[in-house]
């Protein structure tokens, strides 16, 4: 019985089932963090900055474990349709720590180096994840292998183009040039990338049957996307004085950061409107599942680009959209993190060895 293994033993067994996808508990609380500096909550935002240091390396010591101990599962989930696309969550918590870095303490060599630990993570697990995806013998149905963790990979993406368009603001020429470039190709790629996924899920959607279970927490991505692809793109416009090939791009700079941002704005309604159709009306259990940081990352991430976009664009009539955004990510990142302490309370308390 499971009450009768050693804590330490059923802490690693725990470990068996981890979801590749835990790092985006560091995607939410950094993007949280740094929608609160931007927004002039010093004291939220460095708290958090703090909490997503520890949260990380945490991250990174049981992703160590879970490899050590459970080396095939671990490569297993790798190239799973479903389960696969979770791991870019480490790409993205790692440029989003860098940009923590960079915004909330002015630290650029801590920056640089987790802009390269993304850089490694991204081209490793993009080789490997689709070129696995491609090959595989044995694959799902569309209705059966997509979801909207497809679109961790445009974040992750998306992510050190921000955090490359951050650390260009800050760096002196000639390598100005080099990051504000990395950082647009980045960008546009994956942006391409958003419209091949989104055309496969939007299909999945409507042509296949969808059930309460299907509609777990990672569509909110579905605007995630198009968020952080909004913020990187402001970025872009604001280094654009920096870089003459910017500068003569600032056209499309722009209106494809409205258009990114009007995407991902569109998508809100309709994601609350399935979150209702899915806990009220099919009555499906809410309870803390892993997969819940990857709802409030996008809440975040809104705030954020949001309030770089009115920067970058000077759209100031869009003013009241970041607090709002901000207090309802607040509010989800409260609410999921006491979901996971209670579920780590709960464990404890079934794992714990019945006293004599």
């Amino acid at each position: 019985m499971i009450i009768s293994i050693p804590f330490g033993k059923q802490m690693v067994a725990n470990l068996l089932d981890m979801s590749p996808a835990y790092f985006g508990m560091a995607m939410a609380t950094g993007i949280v963090s740094l929608a609160a500096r931007r927004l002039g909550m010093p004291g939220i935002a460095m708290t958090l900055f703090l909490l997503n240091i520890v949260i990380y390396g945490v991250l990174w010591v049981l992703t160590v474990l879970r490899l050590m101990h459970y080396p095939r599962h671990f490569f297993a989930d790798m190239i799973d349709h479903l389960r696969g696309p979770g791991f870019f969550t480490m790409v993205a918590a790692s440029a989003i720590l860098g940009n923590e870095f960079v915004v909330l303490t002015a630290n650029y060599r801590v920056g640089v180096a987790l802009w390269g630990v993304a850089i490694v993570l991204w081209i490793g697990l993009t080789y490997t994840i689709f070129t696995a995806f491609t090959v595989k013998q044995k694959k799902p149905t569309l209705d059966k292998g997509i979801s909207g963790g497809w679109l961790l990979a445009v974040v992750a993406t998306q992510s050190i183009a921000a955090l490359s368009a951050l650390l260009a603001a800050h760096i002196s020429q000639p390598y100005k040039l080099e990051l504000n470039f990395f950082a647009l190709s980045m960008w546009l790629w994956g942006g391409m990338l958003y419209i091949w996924m989104m055309s496969l899920i939007f299909y999945r959607y409507t042509f296949f049957l969808f059930s309460p279970s299907d509609l777990s927490p990672p569509y909110w991505i579905n605007m995630g996307a198009m968020a952080i692809s909004t913020l990187a793109g402001s970025l872009l416009i604001i280094n654009a004085p920096d870089a003459p090939f910017l500068l003569s791009l600032l056209p499309f700079l722009k209106g494809f950061t409205v258009f990114y941002w009007a995407t991902g704005t569109w998508w809100i309604p309709m994601l609350v409107i399935l979150a209702m159709w899915r806990h009220l009306y099919k009555r499906f259990p809410l309870r803390y599942d892993p997969l819940y940081w990857g709802a409030v990352f996008p809440l975040g991430m809104y705030a954020a680009s949001t309030r770089e976009m009115i920067s970058a664009l000077e759209f100031d009539f869009l003013g009241f959209l970041p607090p709002v955004f901000l207090y309802v990510a607040l509010i989800a990142w409260t609410a999921t993190f006491f979901g996971f302490v209670s579920s780590l309370l709960h464990r404890y308390l079934i794992a714990r060895p019945p006293s004599v």
